[in-house]
């Protein structure tokens, strides 16, 4: 094995993690303008970080084949994050970024152990099973309540210093779609930690397609403050060694980069493919660069890939049991980031002088996705009344794998049952239930094609995967809300409310506050029926 083993983390570094420095709270980290800085002093802050998290391939990919894929929550694991932190530290980082994390465990140890060794955390809100599909692209409630369980979770560290909301969603040109429900998960996890009280700000992490980056960039820029990322994040792994400064492409970004108004730094880097590098120790070249002069009046650092070694070959340090060796990726990595003195700026001094933000993309053959309107705020609100109106629901407890064909045979059967949650993304029309659930959304769709037949009694049939509501009977309460979701009012600068509608309080009625006088209920329930004939364009 290359490189010296670490078997145990000291007793001093234990006994001082644990009880003595575990209070310790590192300074704030904020921005200001395009960059990062520490909020006490002032002083400019680069992120010198390192992908921490077992089990995830480059571009946060599971290194699984199975669609149930387990992750394991490095915050979690306090004996790992013992016998890490001081390897992390002695490294030269100062952040790390996980992936999936889970936001009922106790993160609280781990967290303090890094605090007490000056590390930051920026997270990933997804996990493997539950994040932004960039070929079937939903922002749902089952997202909308991972997403602010994640904030939740990791909101409240001072070390926690940011979130990535997707991680190369829109890859190619055939993923452009998805784009536009990763900023709606942007918006709406904004507005919850602005409601919430939390600073934490949100960011995306994209790839280096050359098909798709500028326009991805300028859209997640582009627009309402509301709506658009706080920090920027780019997984980019060209500079093959040998390379420099021009070959790998790094002044083309610095350039492109140069006018953009939020911070930028590398989510992930360091390529393993060149002739230094493959079954090769890496040689970093690209690290005096990246905090060298040209490049660090742009960009504010950037997170190397990875701590663990995996089959990808990206690790600075082998696990095997519990025992840690260093690889010699961990030394040239090492002597590389603590060489690096990165021309930087003190926050009273500094002017922003970006302070524009990116026009949004044209809507042509290669970008799916209209300059305003935004998939709606998941709510369970709107889902749960408009469901209480209908006359034909699905049955409950259908097979999950029964409902792509229930899907199919009702859509096309009607060329209207199916939008009061379809989508287009190139219009900026999104139906007004398309954050519900899939069986909800399936309800909607059996109830206007029932409709639609005049109420015969084998319309709402499916084969048996359908009933007849004989009176349905939604609260009162109900009128305002599904006249706030059905209105073409614009979501594009977002909804303050929440849509968990969990017993945490998070769930308050989308405009609640709208309400349509002189609406009986008759026709608030004919409105629910009427809205699933067309898209609401917002």
């Amino acid at each position: 094995m290359k490189g010296s083993v670490i078997r145990s983390v000291s007793v001093l570094f234990a006994a001082a993690s644990l009880f003595g420095a575990v209070n310790a709270t590192v300074d704030p980290v904020i921005i200001k303008g395009s960059k990062f800085f520490y909020k006490t002093n002032g002083t400019q802050f680069f992120i010198k970080g390192v992908a921490y998290q077992q089990g995830v391939g480059a571009a946060g990919e599971s290194s699984g084949s199975s669609s149930d894929v387990k992750y394991s929550d490095p915050l979690a694991n306090v004996a790992a994050c013992q016998r890490d932190v001081p390897l992390l530290q002695q490294l030269g980082a100062n952040v790390i970024r996980t992936y999936a994390i889970d936001p009922t465990a106790d993160h609280s140890a781990c967290i303090k152990l890094l605090d007490a060794a000056g590390i930051y955390v920026i997270s990933d809100l997804g996990q493997p099973n539950l994040s932004i599909n960039r070929e079937t692209p939903e922002w749902n409630l089952d997202l909308y309540n991972r997403y602010t369980s994640v904030v939740d979770s990791l909101a409240k560290y001072p070390n926690v210093i940011g979130f990535f909301a997707g991680n190369e969603v829109t890859s190619n040109t055939s993923y452009t779609p998805a784009s536009a429900f990763v900023k709606a998960a942007i918006r709406d996890t904004k507005a919850y930690i602005k409601k919430a009280g939390y600073t934490t700000p949100v960011g995306y992490a994209a790839d280096d397609d050359a098909t798709t980056r500028a326009r991805v960039a300028a859209y997640f820029n582009c627009g309402d403050a509301a709506d658009t990322i706080d920090f920027w994040g780019y997984n980019i792994y060209s500079w093959c060694d040998p390379s420099d400064y021009v070959t790998s492409g790094y002044k083309n970004h610095t350039e492109t980069f140069a006018s953009y108004d939020v911070p930028v730094f590398f989510a992930e880097y360091g390529c393993n493919e060149g002739s230094a590098s493959g079954s090769a120790p890496r040689v970093f070249n690209e690290v005096a660069a990246l905090y060298g002069t040209d490049m660090s009046k742009v960009f504010s650092g950037g997170i190397v890939y990875e701590y663990f070694q995996e089959v990808n070959d990206y690790g600075l340090v082998s696990l095997s049991g519990t025992t840690v060796t260093k690889l010699k990726d961990y030394d040239n990595f090492s002597t590389k980031i603590h060489a690096v003195s990165p021309s930087s700026v003190n926050s009273a001094s500094y002017s922003p002088t970006n302070t524009a933000n990116q026009a949004c993309p044209t809507v042509n053959d290669d970008w799916k996705v209209a300059p305003t309107g935004l998939p709606p705020t998941p709510n369970a609100a709107v889902c749960t009344c408009m469901t209480s109106a209908l006359k034909c629901i699905a049955k409950p407890n259908l097979p999950a794998d029964d409902l792509p064909k229930l899907f199919d045979s009702v859509c096309g059967l009607s060329s209207t049952a199916c939008s009061g949650f379809a989508f287009d993304t190139s219009k900026g029309a999104y139906g007004a239930y398309l954050g519900c659930n899939d069986l909800d959304k399936l309800s909607n769709a059996f109830n206007a094609y029932y409709l639609e037949q005049n109420s015969k009694a084998d319309a709402c049939d499916f084969g048996g995967s359908a009933t007849v509501v004989a009176n349905p009977t939604p609260a009162s309460s109900c009128e305002s809300v599904i006249a706030s979701a059905t209105s073409a009012a614009p979501t594009g600068s977002g909804s303050t409310s929440s849509g968990s509608g969990d017993s945490s309080g998070k769930d308050e009625s989308a405009g609640s506050s709208v309400r349509v006088g002189g609406w009986g209920l008759a026709a608030w329930m004919t409105a629910v029926v009427v809205s699933v004939a067309g898209l609401v364009v917002l």
